[in-house]
């Protein structure tokens, strides 16, 4: 039988009215939503379920909002008896994944994210970092590229989502340089992200430094499944190549194409979005065309899921 993977959806899939279904439907969603209302001492769960989508789009809410819908989908799923062979997760979502495959407790996970998103939008003032996707990037001349547009500034590679969609992060004048010279070199199009901060590139790193006090100080345990990190598309199965993944990934790209393929590779040929949205669903078409991905976030979502996995 072929290998099941679950994937954790990072920052950008965030949306008002995430998770509420869910938690109406189903004690173990709920749960968790309860819980991270008092991790946090604040109503996580009604900015989830309500927005407002300003209030949902600051970082530091952003990330302990999608981390929690990612928890309480699992929840759902690992009740009905699902479980999955690996795990991983897209930037944040690494942190959905490391509490599906017990390695961090949620309660500390949801912690650590919300002072993450708090870091990492401290570490550049607003307006002076950028980021940017590239769809059918010129992936041959992307180091000429980025080494010409950075000057005195940083540009680097944040994320290679796919085949056809690189995401770019630095100092805002570089970013706008790359994305004229990726365009000159024969990309089909540059579309700036709406993002409060430059994320995956060494303009982080401040941030790295505060995280690393928060991921010291938490309990991980091994995996009780093995995932696929960020940070080196390599298979992690102990607590502290986790605690080592986690910290790396911040000012480093996500390395997401060659993640999947790693996947693909050990025999996974189907994959859950478990979460919000279904970004990832989208780059697996991407990534693996002969694979199968089914999204879970929503309890209309389960006869899909259900036809996948049964």
């Amino acid at each position: 039988m072929s290998k099941i993977a679950f994937l954790f959806p990072g920052q950008g899939s965030q949306a008002a009215g995430m998770g509420k279904a869910l938690a109406d439907a189903y004690p173990a969603a709920r749960a968790v939503f309860e819980q991270a209302d008092t991790a946090l001492g604040f109503p996580i769960s009604t900015l989830c379920f309500e927005g407002p989508d300003e209030q949902l789009k600051l970082t530091e809410n952003t990330q302990p909002a999608l981390l929690t819908v990612s928890v309480a989908a699992h929840a759902v799923l690992r009740e009905l008896g699902y479980q999955p062979d690996f795990v991983a997760g897209h930037s944040l979502g690494e942190y959905s994944a490391l509490v599906a495959a017990g390695a961090l407790r949620f309660e500390d996970a949801v912690r650590i994210v919300r002072n993450r998103g708090r870091y990492m939008q401290e570490a550049v003032p607003a307006g002076v970092g950028a980021m940017a996707a590239w769809l059918m990037p010129p992936m041959d001349k992307l180091d000429e590229i980025l080494a010409e547009a950075a000057q005195d500034g940083v540009v680097a590679a944040a994320n290679f989502n796919s085949p056809t969609q690189l995401v770019i992060a630095g100092h805002a004048a570089a970013v706008a340089r790359a994305n004229e010279l990726a365009k000159a070199a024969g990309a089909k199009r540059t579309v700036p992200l709406p993002v409060s901060a430059p994320f995956h590139c060494s303009l982080m790193e401040p941030a790295q430094q505060l995280l690393k006090g928060d991921l010291d100080a938490a309990a991980f345990r091994d995996l009780a499944f093995p995932l696929v990190n960020n940070v080196d598309a390599a298979i992690i199965t102990d607590a502290a190549a986790a605690r080592d993944g986690l910290y790396r990934q911040v000012p480093s790209p996500v390395r997401w194409t060659e993640s999947v393929r790693r996947l693909a590779a050990e025999g996974v040929t189907r994959f859950v979005e478990v979460g919000q949205g279904a970004v990832l669903c989208g780059l697996i078409k991407q990534i693996e065309p002969g694979a199968q991905c089914a999204k879970f976030g929503d309890p209309a979502d389960l006869e899909k899921v259900r036809e996948l996995l049964d």
